[in-house]
């Protein structure tokens, strides 16, 4: 546990945390010492990541939830309080796309969009706002997008994840007189199965695919998912307490 980040008794929250993004960032929190709930949609996808923190010594607990369902969040969180102990940290992180041109956009596929990272984001944000401000320390980091400053085929994504920058600042406003920070990270091109799946989407090779991206990117390569994780451990951290309202486009190169 890092001798500078006090977190023994605090426990941080991952939503879509059973692959890609998510559980890196589970994994890394729970190096810096923080117990983890890793949330998804299939509480049995889970497990592995929990049994990989357990394996390394830390604490943590599968919890099975919808983000877009109130009342199952808020039995989740409850749930999480009760068995990890009372949230401090919540890495709003659940996302899907539905890539699509305008004109062939269904409205399923602009709402199970917006349901996701917006709907859910609030959700799981209101439902552990009572813990955090109630102990007077919270760190609460939302995943935005590069996308939020516009990508064809994704006016749904772009649209939500710009709604989390707005978001991210309205609760750092809201949330810091009780020392609550609340911040979002835009990841650029991440190596996931999200992304491998656009690259199969479009018909181009993901190796191929990667290259061309990596072309454009300044510092020549694509990101993964540990460079999200770290920029979450920074927010999550002790030292990042006057840091907020903040929207970090960790894309290998300067976006906005």
């Amino acid at each position: 546990m890092s001798t500078t980040t006090p977190t023994a008794t605090r426990t941080a929250i991952v939503t879509g945390a059973a692959r890609g993004i998510g559980a890196t960032v589970a994994r890394r929190l729970a190096e810096d010492g923080f117990a983890v709930a890793v949330l998804d949609l299939d509480e049995a996808a889970c497990k592995p990541v929990v049994q990989e923190i357990e394996a390394a010594g830390g604490r943590a607990l599968a919890v099975g939830v919808d983000v877009t369902d109130e009342a199952g969040v808020q039995a989740a969180v409850e749930r999480v309080a009760a068995e990890l102990g009372e949230p401090g940290v919540l890495v709003n992180n659940a996302g899907i796309t539905r890539d699509n041109l305008l004109f062939k956009m269904t409205t399923d596929d602009w709402d199970a969009v917006m349901n996701v990272h917006l709907r859910g984001s609030f959700l799981m944000a209101r439902a552990v706002q009572g813990y955090l401000t109630k102990a007077g320390w919270g760190r609460i980091v939302n995943l935005s997008s590069t996308s939020a400053l516009g990508n064809r085929g994704q006016a749904n994504y772009s649209a939500a994840k710009a709604g989390l920058q707005g978001f991210t600042k309205t609760l750092a406003i809201e949330l810091g007189r009780f020392g609550v920070t609340v911040n979002a990270i835009a990841p650029g091109f991440i190596e996931t199965e999200m992304t491998a799946a656009t690259a199969e989407r479009i018909g181009v090779p993901f190796e191929e695919f990667k290259a061309a991206v990596a072309a454009e990117t300044p510092v020549a390569r694509i990101g993964k998912p540990d460079d999200i994780a770290h920029a979450v451990s920074f927010f999550a951290g002790e030292g990042a307490g006057f840091v907020s309202g903040q929207v970090l486009y960790v894309a290998g190169g300067p976006k906005a």
